[in-house]
């Protein structure tokens, strides 16, 4: 049995830093952070957790002793399909569909564009395979597997070298059969190989979606299986005997067993770690409106909704262009990203207008002010000529910023605009801030939100610099930044549950409800969940819910909302209006409109089990005594004259007490800059708390 007492580690891996949150037996955060070390993740891991046990006088070896929960979130699935460093994959389908992944749903942003070559499938052509079979829609069999063909396409498999294979055929949501046939021989005459099968990872109607979700699991399955094998051997090694999770792209964390078997699940799991954040740090300052969740990195901006208290999950997750990349195609935390970050890069366009990103610096070699090589003026090195950075308390002191680099990067812009440094520095400022606010636009009316009516949780080191006049033109109601902010990823994985998904496909529609069918399918639904919750509940997990949902759409369309079932059975007529009714309700919410008249067309079925985890209290952290006087430095806030500005550190602030602006707040990891017209406290929870009348 887990040992589900004591302290809780949580762990984000990221493609530069690795961040480490140490929770104790009352719920005290303490933060670590080490660059991650590509070729053995676990030096780098274990390299920020002896920053953060050092700060309690303890050794890494005596924190993991202490722990019986280690939660582990990591981009190393999102960076191999980024760079194409996956398994050499072959794709199997039915004879006659060996295009699924090429042309995927059709469609692209500029359809007259033909500039653009099309882009290239996810598996290769060449790495494509038919079999001859056939299984009718509904679930006949029309053409039975030749068996003798496809043990030869597997011999040529195994003579060209593949790795994994990824296995969809036509219908196999509705009758398996021939896609177990398929597995059985895989395993028996391909030892080694890893396969996944469609109708076991994601069983849902849209072709393209299930094969392409099958082509992700299945490429980086080798790599996941190695890589997360590799961190448990790490930590065995260092005398662990706790529980392993993994946080997943849903939201959640699963044991590190169901990630092995299904590793598509911790793809883009970063971003989506972040609003289990927020919506805590919101909950716990009684902000009872939509929360919006950013998370400003070196490289992008990521924003995510949480609305009623429940994080908007998406099966539009794209890697890469919408159209053009490749579809998750499983269910995902709806973070949208822009490429506006601190490190992103400013430069001026053919016509000499100003423009910030998406190209970005990263980390090697880094803002102008990093004094690594780097010569372009990027966010960073405007937020340092502006005043809002301590050269000399970067990283609370443990990295020295060059501001000579800094304007000799920003004269570049300064220049040819014939304006100041500082001008060229706050112009920088404003055109960042103003990406960032069209992406906020962009998830908010899309679900029907009104941003004023919403308040912000900000995170990552870059969040607390810009993000107050970013509300502020949103009319935002408030900004909350947690002194956690810089590892705002981490931060949600202490507060989040273990979490799975079972979907079935089940077309229906409103006037011909099949009733039946569609409670047969949640019956085959629940009884996956059970043996989770059964499997859990051996190793201590016990406590647990479950909701259900579908998605559907009016006669004709194309594209599905969520709905969520008002009961986990549909039993009467009444219950399957209950449904109609809040299809509606949601698709006028997202589109100002709905047409009563239209049958309601329902797909794909899907329930969720949360199995809770023990809380580990709201995360603050340790304070100093406070300060009545404050250091002051010049900071920017407009184009023309510098301010005299208030400069505290975090750990100096007394609890609640306000904060006036112009006003500069130091954290080792993160810094909040107040404008004029504004003001702060630090909440009781550890959360710095900024409002304004305007």
């Amino acid at each position: 049995m887990a040992n589900n007492s004591g302290w809780r580690i949580s762990v984000d891996t990221g493609g530069t830093f690795t961040d480490v949150v140490i929770a104790d037996d009352n719920g005290k955060f303490t933060l670590g952070k080490a660059l991650t070390t590509k070729q053995r993740i676990f030096v780098g891991l274990k390299n920020a957790l002896e920053a953060a046990a050092a700060q309690l006088n303890l050794t890494a070896t005596d924190v993991l002793s202490r722990t019986g929960l280690f939660v582990y979130g990591t981009t190393h699935a999102t960076n191999a399909i980024v760079t194409a460093n996956v398994g050499k994959t072959a794709f199997i389908t039915t004879q006659g569909f060996p295009d699924i992944l090429v042309l995927r749903e059709g469609g692209k942003f500029n359809p007259h564009d033909f500039s653009t070559p099309f882009p290239a499938p996810y598996i290769p052509r060449r790495y494509t395979y038919e079999v001859a079979e056939r299984v009718r829609s509904n679930g006949e069999v029309f053409t039975p597997l030749d068996e003798p063909s496809t043990l030869a396409v597997l011999e040529d498999i195994k003579n060209r070298g593949f790795e994994s294979c990824a296995v969809s055929l036509l219908w196999a949501t509705v009758n398996p059969v021939h896609e177990i046939r398929i597995g059985e021989l895989i395993t028996e005459h391909l030892p080694g190989v890893s396969f996944t099968l469609s109708h076991a990872l994601n069983p849902i109607l849209r072709e393209y979606r299930r094969a392409s979700s099958t082509a992700i699991d299945a490429s980086i399955k080798p790599l996941m299986q190695r890589h997360l094998n590799d961190l448990q051997a790490d930590l065995d090694k260092e005398g662990y005997r706790g529980e392993i999770l993994v946080s997943t792209t849903a939201g959640g964390c699963l044991d590190i067993d169901s990630v092995v078997e299904k590793p598509i699940n911790s793809v883009r799991s970063g971003p989506a770690m972040a609003p289990v954040a927020g919506r805590h740090y919101a909950q716990v300052e009684n902000q009872p409106h939509s929360v919006l969740v950013v998370d400003t990195g070196g490289t992008t901006f990521d924003v995510s909704l949480v609305r009623d208290g429940n994080i908007t999950i998406t099966q539009e997750t794209w890697l890469g262009e919408r159209f053009t990349g490749h579809m998750l195609g499983i269910p995902a935390v709806d973070a949208r990203s822009v490429g506006a970050g601190g490190g992103s890069i400013a430069w001026l366009d053919d016509a000499g207008l100003l423009r910030v990103g998406p190209q970005s610096a990263g980390a090697n070699p880094g803002p102008a002010c990093y004094g690594q090589g780097g010569t372009e003026p990027t966010v960073t090195d405007a937020a340092l000529v502006l005043g809002y950075i301590d050269p000399d308390y970067f990283l609370g002191g443990k990295m020295a910023l060059d501001t000579q680099a800094a304007l000799g990067a920003i004269e570049k812009i300064a220049k040819p605009l014939g304006i100041t440094p500082e001008q060229a520095a706050y112009s920088i400022f404003a055109v960042s801030n103003e990406t960032m606010i069209n992406a906020i636009k962009e998830i908010t009316v899309s679900e029907g939100i009104d941003p004023s009516e919403s308040i912000i949780v900000a995170g990552v080191g870059a969040a607390g610099l810009g993000i107050v006049p970013i509300a502020r033109e949103l009319k935002c109601r408030a900004v909350i930044v947690p002194r956690t902010a810089s590892v705002l990823s981490a931060c949600g994985m202490q507060f989040s549950d273990i979490q799975l998904e079972v979907s079935r496909s089940i077309p229906t529609r409103s006037d011909t409800f099949n009733r039946d069918a569609v409670n047969q399918g949640l019956d085959a639904i629940d009884t996956e969940l059970e043996k989770f919750a059964q499997r859990l509940a051996a190793r201590g997990f016990a406590e647990n819910h479950t909701n259900y949902r579908t998605d559907a759409h009016y006669a004709a369309q194309v594209w599905d909302i969520a709905v969520d079932l008002p009961s986990s059975r549909l039993q009467s007529d009444e219950d399957i209006d209950a449904l109609c009714e809040a299809f509606h309700r949601n698709h006028d919410r997202i589109f100002n409109m709905e047409d009563r008249a239209s049958p309601i067309e329902f797909l794909n079925w899907t329930g969720k089990i949360a199995v809770h985890l023990p809380r580990s209290g709201s995360g603050d952290m340790a304070t100093s005594e406070p300060i009545d006087k404050p250091a002051t430095r010049d900071a920017f806030f407009d184009l023309e004259a510098k301010q005299k500005t208030s400069v505290l550190k975090g750990n100096e602030i007394g609890i609640d007490k306000e904060i006036v602006g112009p006003a500069i707040i130091e954290e080792e990891t993160t810094t909040v800059v107040l404008p004029p017209g504004t003001s702060g406290r630090l909440s009781a929870n550890g959360n710095y708390v900024i409002e304004w009348q305007d």
